[in-house]
């Protein structure tokens, strides 16, 4: 009994690794150009550089990253992508959020940090005026092809107009994490779960007794 305890926290922790981590490798140079050719379809794709999407997919390495997402959210009423009604741009933004969300869990992904702005620029090096930034985020990715596939996903198709009529002024880049303070989901899933193993064992070796 005592070993199956250990043996299900373990089968447990290795599926939580074959769905939170890549095992496929990067990108072959097929998937690209149909991932492309989805992009050019998309509502979206006339507010990106293709060239930048193309080289970084051209140069995955198959391993994680983090997309940071400056957001500025349009403050007063906007029309509604469907109703044309004025509606707060904050709202369009959650609406996006709510369908966005599951699917990046899904494909291994997550918010690592979101953060409101409380202030205005109070260091700033040969930069333009701070255009009032709302929000920073910080989404980890499980790999290029996941951000791709979701970026092109059909599905969101009648969801995008939502996100740009909520969104006054953005900008997303890629980065790959140097340093790191806290803990992150391999380490702490598989403590947790020898937490519950640990205590199932107490707790079987009580019974016993």
């Amino acid at each position: 009994m005592i070993a199956a305890v250990w043996i299900a926290a373990l089968v447990a922790w290795l599926l939580f690794l074959a769905w939170y981590d890549n095992w496929r490798g990067p990108l072959k140079p097929a998937e690209i150009e149909r991932y492309l050719a989805a992009a050019a379809a998309m509502p979206t794709a006339g507010h990106n550089d293709r060239s930048i999407v193309r080289k970084f997919l051209e140069e995955d390495d198959g391993r994680e990253f983090v997309m940071v997402n400056l957001v500025k959210v349009e403050t007063g009423m906007v029309p509604h992508p469907v109703t044309g009604e004025p509606t707060p741009g904050s709202q369009m933004m959650q609406r996006y959020a709510r369908r966005f969300m599951p699917a990046l869990i899904a494909r291994g992904g997550h918010p690592a940090i979101v953060a409101r702005k409380v202030a205005g620029y109070v260091d700033a090096w040969k930069v333009g005026p701070d255009p009032g930034w709302t929000i920073v985020g910080f989404m980890r990715y499980r790999s290029r092809r996941d951000m791709i596939a979701l970026a092109t996903d059909p599905r969101f198709g009648d969801i995008h107009p939502f996100k740009i009529a909520g969104t006054a002024e953005t900008f997303s880049f890629p980065t790959r994490t140097e340093l790191r303070l806290f803990v992150g989901p391999r380490l702490w899933i598989a403590l947790v779960l020898a937490l519950a193993a640990a205590l199932a064992h107490i707790a079987i070796l009580s019974a016993g007794r």
